[in-house]
């Protein structure tokens, strides 16, 4: 089986004689070809080789990013029956995708689940969704949450990691002194979906996901939108205003047990096909973990079985 590891040698949970051991266990059941990312982009080069040049699997050994990006590299043609199969094993500080799945977050016993899935043969479509021309695996957020992902981002560019801790931290900071709590400025329009749209008003945040969770707190899911599924459209949780009573009591419901966000100022909806997001002024935007900068509009479609994974 002709197999392409994409490795990021920065990965923050996997030490290299760790990864070492990986290779290793993957070499002696796969024709493995080996390549280290060396720049950002570069794992969406290598999903569009392996793409076009035949492979059977493709393995992203490194965090969520890593895995969006070799997932965009394989799509770059757009999803068909004789795409790479993609396997994963965790090496970042959340890594949100392969818990969805079921799966280890521990690398060494994600690399055995992955084999045993190999020599069995066994293979899950997914359902993934577009921002734009951007593909993402199981979350997208316009507004609060992406102004904190570029909080994060920053702070990682310094030398800080990513910790829960450091997110938490940044939330704070990005809801005490950014603009969004001021400003309500973001309008949905459902696009591509038979039921009567609600009436959108404006919103301070969305955020957007393919599955659930929708991310990680070290072990506590984070469960905005609860029902959301690989197996159904795109789901959406939406703030009205930024409050803090109202934005506090949307938290605690996420965070518990139980979710299930509800109010005046939150607006849900569940297994959307398409819709579009526009703002006056641009807005923080990020898929899986991933800072896309300040856009005006983005533009959401949930495309069914659009990609085979290892699992």
């Amino acid at each position: 089986m002709r197999a392409l590891l994409v490795v990021n040698p920065t990965a923050t949970t996997t030490r290299p004689r760790t990864r070492q051991v990986l290779v290793s266990a993957l070499s002696g059941q796969l024709d493995l070809e080996i390549v280290e990312t060396t720049h950002r982009g570069h794992a969406i080069e290598l999903g569009t080789r392996a793409s076009r040049e035949s492979y059977d699997v493709v393995v992203a050994l490194g965090g969520d990013g890593t895995v969006n990006e070799v997932v965009n590299g394989m799509l770059a043609d757009g999803p068909r029956p004789d795409l790479p199969a993609l396997g994963v094993v965790p090496g970042g500080s959340a890594n949100v995708f392969i818990r969805a799945l079921g799966a280890p977050r521990d690398p060494v016993d994600a690399t055995g689940l992955l084999l045993e899935a190999l020599r069995e043969g066994r293979r899950r479509s997914i359902g993934l969704g577009r921002a734009n021309d951007r593909w993402f695996i199981f979350c997208a957020g316009y507004g609060l949450d992406a102004a904190v992902v570029s909080r994060v981002e920053r702070a990682r560019g310094n030398g800080r990691t990513a910790t829960p801790g450091l997110y938490v931290r940044s939330a704070v900071a990005q809801y005490l002194g950014g603009p969004e709590r001021r400003s309500t400025s973001v309008e949905l329009k459902v696009e591509s979906d038979d039921r009567e749209p609600e009436p959108s008003g404006r919103f301070g945040a969305v955020i957007v996901q393919n599955c659930s969770p929708w991310t990680y707190l070290g072990a506590r899911p984070v469960n905005p939108c609860p029902e959301a599924s690989f197996e159904t459209g795109l789901d959406l949780l939406a703030l009205r205003a930024l409050r803090l009573p109202s934005t506090l009591r949307t938290v605690w419901q996420i965070l518990s047990p139980a979710p299930d966000p509800h109010g005046r100022q939150v607006l849900r909806r569940h297994d959307l096909s398409g819709f579009v997001l526009r703002s006056d002024r641009p807005l923080a935007a990020q898929v899986d973990g991933d800072y896309l900068g300040e856009l005006t509009e983005m533009r959401f479609t949930a495309v069914p079985e659009a990609l085979r994974v290892v699992v």
